[in-house]
């Protein structure tokens, strides 16, 4: 089986994706389609002190859909209330290639929900970056040390005159221009 893209009406995708696994189980094709999928990733933000996820779909308006290509799975998912077409040259099917499929779907585990989770911006050691959230809001200072797996860095700032390391959230600090 390959993946395939479906061009869908944009803001409707988890609507559609609804739609055709509803389809899919009520004409008995589970063993020829068998993965629908939103492209879409978590966003981790600061919003008033507090880390707030949302998820963006990364690819509106389209689907990926792991199917065997046939008369029957092909008329099934055209039909669906939303779907427009396949991607493909004159809206024939044409499977992902492997590379696009490993650069979409990364680690795909066969879970429902978001293809990947997406942090604030990376950071380096001597970025000159501005507090924009917590006790510290509105100072400056440098990145001293990262560490990318708590997302927190270690930044030097100036309190009083003197030059003190605050260990923030990725989310609390924003680059200097």
């Amino acid at each position: 089986m390959d993946w395939y893209t479906l061009r869908v009406i944009s803001g409707k995708e988890k609507k559609i994706k609804e739609n055709i696994i509803f389809d899919v189980n009520d004409s008995k094709m589970e063993d020829l389609i068998t993965d629908v999928l939103v492209p879409s990733e978590n966003i981790v933000e600061m919003r008033s002190g507090k880390k707030k996820v949302r998820e963006r779909v990364f690819f509106p308006g389209y689907l990926l859909v792991r199917l065997e290509v046939n008369k029957e799975t092909r008329h099934l998912l055209e039909s669906v209330n939303g779907v427009i077409s396949f991607l493909g040259p004159k809206g024939n099917p044409r499977p992902l290639k492997p590379e696009e499929t490993k650069r979409f779907l990364g680690e795909f585990d066969g879970t429902d929900g978001p293809l990947r989770t997406t942090e604030a911006e990376p950071y380096k050691i001597g970025d000159p970056v501005k507090v924009k959230d917590g006790p510290f809001m509105d100072f400056s200072g440098l990145v001293q040390e990262i560490n990318h797996d708590k997302q927190k860095l270690k930044v030097l700032v100036s309190i009083f005159g003197r030059q003190t390391p605050v260990e923030l959230d990725y989310l609390q600090v924003e680059l200097e221009s």
